[in-house]
């Protein structure tokens, strides 16, 4: 059963800064990690065990920006492994995930003698939204860095995993791989009351336990609860812009006036398919803004 409000949730919401770490950056719940990663490489590799590591990185020097990951983690071969939640678009996105990658790439040299060999480093970017240039349907995004005369891989130690959390869309009934099952999971666990009938695999036995909001102690309900708040609030953000969005637009009834609201939201990062509702433009006529 999916229900669609937040009063009553049986389960954790795995958006939040709180149920995300407690589900995936735990080591009591290494696990559902390891099981989800290796859903996404679709059996090309496997990964046996993790390590996590610590989430917070400095730069070269003390004047470099510092970056804080969601969960950081290497596997049995040493290879790194950066998972992030990203809840809201953001305009530079993809350049921020290619900066992201620099630090686990970077903490691999060696002082003295050293010939760069690297070990392979994963970004796996679990997005709730939208990529803006993006209007197919497809949400698996699999990225390395391809030669464009020959189509072939020309470095496959570096691997960007993106997933369009909005565009999956799929029943319980037609949920089919393992992969599936995890976006299915991921993307309702919020919403769920039981657990659904397909989901019996050992790993979301764990799952469903450890998200159970009602098996919390004390102190992690009252974390829990601040990090829903934060959740909320950003909810809440958004859906005001979209209402004074849309009271504008009837106020000024013009297309020039939609389209600079829609510019305007555009520029504050909020996803196309939002923009499109909130103003009546298409998102060809946005993209083009």
């Amino acid at each position: 059963m999916v229900k669609d409000s937040f009063a009553g949730d049986r389960y954790v919401n795995p958006y939040t800064d709180f149920g995300f770490k407690m589900l995936f950056g735990s080591e009591i719940n290494k696990e559902l990690l390891i099981s989800f990663i290796n859903s996404l490489l679709g059996g090309k590799e496997m990964i046996c065990d993790l390590n996590y590591l610590n989430t917070e990185h400095l730069g070269t020097s003390e004047r470099d920006r510092r970056a804080v990951f969601d969960v950081y983690c290497e596997n049995e071969r040493g290879e790194k492994i950066l998972v992030e939640m990203q809840r809201g678009e953001q305009q530079y996105f993809k350049d921020r995930s290619i900066y992201y990658s620099t630090f686990p790439i970077r903490e691999q040299g060696l002082k003295g003698e050293w010939d760069y060999k690297l070990k392979a480093v994963y970004v796996i970017g679990i997005l709730n939204f939208k990529f803006s240039d993006d209007t197919t349907d497809y949400y698996h995004h699999n990225v390395k860095l391809v030669d464009l005369n020959t189509n072939e891989v020309f470095y496959d130690k570096l691997t960007f995993i993106y997933l369009e959390m909005p565009k999956f869309n799929k029943t319980e009934d037609e949920l089919e791989t393992m992969f599936d099952k995890w976006m299915f999971v991921i993307r309702n666990l919020s919403r769920l009351m039981e657990r659904p009938a397909a989901l019996q695999e050992r790993v979301f036995t764990r799952l469903f336990e450890s998200a159970e909001i009602a098996k919390f102690s004390k102190e992690q309900y009252e974390e829990y609860e601040d990090s829903l708040k934060v959740y909320r609030d950003w909810l809440n953000t958004i859906n005001t812009a979209v209402m004074k969005s849309r009271a504008e637009g009837r106020a000024e009834g013009k297309l020039e006036e939609k389209m600079d609201i829609a510019r305007k939201l555009k520029n504050s990062g909020i996803s196309f398919d939002v923009i499109s509702v909130s103003t009546g433009l298409s998102e060809e006529e946005i993209s083009s803004l």
